[in-house]
């Protein structure tokens, strides 16, 4: 219905598919996220359309593309805020709303270091099915680790410049390997010998 109407900002899904999406039995906030998922799969198709990444205009396929609705994967990945998604750290479930109503109790597990970071969580968190599982990706909100100094036993320094012609080009200050440069051909040797060496036959 999108395509057909040329619905594409959050406003405008919003005042014409909001009450019909909640018929499907969403509340209030899960209808608006679908809604704004919608939006932004249009726009990211539309910016790529823009950029040439389906080809020019009036080629096959960009006429393909363009012409055709957006559709979404049955278990694609959705977003959910705190007050459709909420966790229960003590017990170690969490509150989701479905089509079918509120979820409650659904446990999860996760590693020590994960529990860890979870008190730090902020924000969204994504429903993700993968490999015959669903995970939950949860946004953290912690500072940066500073960066750890460099050991006292460190002997000089060595730079490393990426190129083109020379994928790599390392200096040090040792004036005998100053500027060894590492073309495709080095580097693709180097690669082999280590890769045979590790089979055992080298």
């Amino acid at each position: 219905m999108a395509q057909s109407r040329g619905l594409r900002s959050r406003r405008a899904l919003q005042v014409a598919l909001y009450p019909m999406v909640k018929t499907r039995g969403l509340s209030a906030q899960p209808a608006l996220h679908v809604l704004r998922k919608v939006a932004d799969a249009y726009a990211t198709r539309q910016a790529n359309l823009t950029n040439g990444n389906y080809g020019r205009p009036g080629s096959t396929r960009y006429t393909a593309v363009a012409g055709t609705a957006v559709a979404f994967r049955p278990y694609a990945a959705q977003p959910f805020d705190d007050r459709c998604l909420s966790w229960q750290m003590d017990v170690s479930t969490v509150s989701i709303w479905t089509t079918a109503g509120r979820m409650r109790g659904v446990r999860f597990v996760c590693a020590p270091w994960q529990r860890t970071l979870l008190a730090a969580r902020k924000g969204e968190t994504d429903l993700v099915y993968r490999d015959g599982h669903f995970y939950l990706y949860a946004t953290v909100d912690e500072p940066s680790p500073k960066p750890a100094p460099p050991p006292d036993t460190a002997e000089g320094w060595l730079g490393v410049d990426l190129g083109i012609v020379n994928l790599a080009v390392t200096t040090d200050d040792d004036p005998a390997t100053l500027d060894v440069r590492w073309s495709a051909p080095v580097v693709g040797s180097r690669w082999k010998t280590c890769r045979v060496s590790a089979t055992g036959y080298g």
